[in-house]
């Protein structure tokens, strides 16, 4: 027994010693059930700690997804229920160069056609996207994590029916609300 409290003890010590932490995860709570995202904190730290402070500012919260295009991805964070767009903070700079690939289940942030403009919208991708990756068409966009359960609530809103709402497309008909984004 003490000697295996011992090697935990130098296992936990090692890994103190070396600065690893785990990565932060979250929860989103939306109409349609719950998604459960890892935030790669080591690979994308600007980007993950700017999500943080919009999710830490309730930000997210009432907001909807969209944006649904069924073969391609989910995006949330930024319009109410109302399709008015939220004030945001300033841009950060693009981290698409970290290794991380677009592909299905991850989040990355939206941006513009400025490679350094995103701010508080996101993705996530429902298929496989290595057209969005780094070096593949261009600068990329920065994948920050990976949904680790509510795979199956993200396909439920990959299905939803859309319309065009003014110069907006792929609007759900019935408005996919995101309740809240939290710290787990």
């Amino acid at each position: 027994m003490k000697k295996i409290i011992l090697i935990i003890t130098a296992a936990a010590l090692m890994f103190a010693a070396t600065g690893c932490k785990k990565n932060t995860r979250v929860i989103m709570k939306t109409t349609m059930g719950d998604i459960h995202i890892e935030l790669f904190d080591g690979k994308s730290p600007e980007t993950v700690s700017n999500f943080l402070l919009y999710t830490d500012k309730k930000f997210y919260n009432g907001t909807i997804f969209h944006r649904v295009i069924p073969d391609f991805m989910i995006q949330g964070g930024g319009f109410t229920p109302d399709m008015t767009e939220k004030d945001t903070e300033s841009p950060i700079m693009n981290e698409a160069n970290n290794g991380e690939r677009n592909i299905r289940g991850t989040i990355a942030m939206a941006r513009t056609h400025d490679i350094h403009s995103a701010t508080s919208q996101f993705f996530i991708n429902v298929v496989d996207n290595p057209g969005l990756d780094y070096g593949s068409r261009g600068y990329g966009y920065c994948v920050f994590g990976r949904v680790v359960k509510g795979m199956d609530v993200v396909d439920k809103i990959r299905q939803v029916k859309t319309k065009s709402i003014g110069m907006y497309r792929d609007v759900p008909v019935e408005p996919v609300e995101i309740i809240s984004v939290y710290r787990e």
